[in-house]
C-alpha cells in the first residue's frame, strides 16, 4: 500500500488506494481541516501535494471551483477531500489556512500545541 506523509509534522500512513488524502490525515491525526465534513463544499482541506501529484485520482471541476476559494493556491494545490490516492507514495504539505482550520473545529488541541507567536494557537 502506498504511504502518505503529512508535512511539517513528518506523520505518515499507509492509505489503501481509492481511498482519500482527508481520510489518510484522519486516520494519521494529521491536521488537516475539514470543515464541512469533506463532501467539497469548502476549501480547508486544502493541500500541496509535494510528491506522487501525478498518482492522485484526476481534479473534476467542483473542485477547481472550491480551489478557487482557497489562499494561495499553486500548482500543486488539491483538495484532500476529493484528491484520491493511487498506486504511489505521497508527500504532502499542509497548508497554513489547512491547519488553521483544524485547530478551529477542535478547539480542545489548541493549548496542547500552542507556539509563541503562532497564528496557529489563537
Amino acid at each position: 500500500m502506498p504511504k502518505v506523509k503529512f508535512m511539517p509534522d513528518g506523520i505518515e500512513i499507509e492509505a489503501k488506494p481509492g481511498s482519500t488524502i482527508l481520510q489518510a490525515a484522519k486516520a494519521a491525526h494529521a491536521q488537516v481541516g475539514y470543515a464541512c465534513g469533506g463532501v467539497c463544499a469548502c476549501s480547508t482541506c486544502h493541500v500541496y501535494v509535494k510528491q506522487g501529484f501525478d498518482s492522485l485520482s484526476e481534479q473534476e471541476e467542483n473542485e477547481m471551483d472550491i480551489l478557487d476559494k482557497a489562499f494561495d493556491v499553486r500548482a500543486s494545490s488539491r483538495l484532500g477531500c476529493q484528491s484520491k490516492v493511487g498506486d504511489e507514495d505521497l508527500v504532502v504539505e499542509i497548508t497554513r489556512e489547512s491547519r488553521q482550520a483544524w485547530f478551529d473545529e477542535h478547539p480542545e488541541e489548541r493549548e496542547k500545541h500552542k507556539v509563541a507567536g503562532s497564528s496557529v494557537a489563537r
